[in-house]
């Protein structure tokens, strides 16, 4: 009996979608089977967390980073929304538009310098530390950044973004405005020190990005680049899952 071409083409094709599921799967297996030494837990998480810190502060440091980024765009503090409202139904939306532009170039000036501060800190992770966040939250590392760059990374934004703020006038226009507001009679006094909270907003920012990254890697086995990543966050989904 003379068999089809179609039933032979698509027998084969079936063939090896079996041949690539196997593979997949054994590919799975694999990592979460493989028990990594210490060393070698130590080296893919620090090769994931420089990957990821890298990636966030390049993507916010691009023009439009933080001001076309919905998660990390920067507005006028939840305090000085009556601010904002009173100035645009004046017909000066323009100048609202244009303070709101001003400090997220000033953050996207600033994203950049976060790298060598984050590097210091992977530098600085103990074993301890590393297994803690391999098997800890999905944003472990994220948490573990926040508590140990955050004072730092305050110290390195503030002059960058004091600098490019006082270079369209943004802070000399948001200290006129938020002074004059303040002293209308029983409004909630708003907070003047612009440089403070948009250095605060950006580096909040950063830190969101960071856990985007983070959770790719921990979530998303086509993201872990290298056999080490792979095998090392294999290891560590075997863990959790265990739990």
């Amino acid at each position: 009996m003379q068999i089809s071409k179609s039933f032979q083409s698509s027998f084969l094709s079936a063939i090896l979608l079996f041949f690539v599921f196997t593979l997949d799967t054994h590919s799975t297996i694999a990592q979460s089977i493989f028990k990594p030494t210490n060393e070698q837990l130590n080296a893919g998480l620090k090769e994931a967390l420089a990957l990821a810190t890298d990636i966030s502060a390049d993507r916010l440091h691009l023009e439009d980073g933080y001001l076309n980024n919905l998660d990390v765009k920067i507005l006028f503090p939840p305090e000085a929304k009556n601010i904002e409202n009173t100035l645009r139904s004046l017909g000066l939306g323009s100048m609202v538009d244009q303070v709101i532009v001003s400090v997220n170039r000033a953050a996207e000036d600033a994203a950049i310098q976060a790298k060598p501060i984050f590097e210091l800190a992977i530098k600085e992770m103990s074993i301890q530390d590393v297994k803690s966040i391999l098997t800890g939250e999905k944003d472990a590392a994220t948490q573990y950044f926040a508590n140990s760059t955050s004072d730092s990374l305050a110290v390195k934004f503030e002059p960058i973004i004091d600098q490019s703020l006082k270079k369209v006038d943004a802070t000399k226009y948001w200290e006129d405005v938020t002074t004059r507001y303040n002293k209308v009679p029983f409004v909630k006094k708003v907070n003047t020190d612009l440089t403070g909270y948009v250095t605060k907003k950006a580096i909040d920012g950063l830190f969101i990005e960071i856990a985007k990254e983070e959770l790719k890697i921990r979530e998303n086995i086509n993201t872990r680049s290298t056999l080490l990543l792979q095998k090392v966050f294999g290891y560590a989904d075997s863990q959790t899952q265990g739990n």
